[in-house]
Parts: structure tokens; sequence; C-alpha cells
């Protein structure tokens, strides 16, 4: 998958350090990955994916210290794209359909 907006990432870890492996590790997962349903997405992550609407996965980063909204477009462009990084309580203050 193409990931989309890796600048967010950065800005976050840098702000938030504990971040930053767990994070690259979602990045490197993802980077790998060529998805076609979000069924495989649940496979991939199990109970750290929850999914908003058609399009937007909400993952559970770094033991769920994190989390990570994107959007994902399946076949045939393959791309991710980050909507919201924040930390649990941040999460909280957002709609992750919206954001």
């Amino acid at each position: 998958m193409q990931i989309l907006a890796l600048k967010a990432l950065r800005e976050f870890w840098t702000k938030y350090p504990n971040a930053e492996k767990p994070l690259r590790t979602w990045y490197k997962l993802v980077s790998a990955a060529r998805w076609t349903k979000p069924n495989e997405i649940k496979v991939a992550f199990g109970a750290n994916v929850d999914f908003v609407g058609d399009s937007r996965v909400i993952f559970d980063i770094g033991g769920n210290k994190y989390r990570l909204v994107v959007r994902v477009v399946y076949d045939p462009f393959y791309r991710v794209m980050i909507k919201f990084v924040g930390t649990h309580e941040e999460y909280d203050k957002i709609d992750p359909e919206t954001v």
C-alpha cells in the first residue's frame, strides 16, 4: 500500500518519541501489504483495528496509547491516507468519520 502523509507520523513521533517505534512498525507492515478488502486488514491487525464507514480504519497503536485514523482506497490504487494521528485522549475529542 502507498501511504500518503508520512509527514504527519514524523511530526507526531517527534512530539511523542515513544510513538516512533510502533508507528514505524505499522508503516512497514502497511507498506508491504496490498489489501483488496477490509477483512484483510482485520486479519493482519486483529483486535487492534476498527472500521467506520466504508473506507475509514482506526488503528490502536502502541498498546492503545495512540490512535491512527486512515482512509483506505483499495484496488486499483492501493492507498492509505493518514487522516489523524494522536493520543487516545486526543482521539476521544474527534469524529473519526469526518476528520
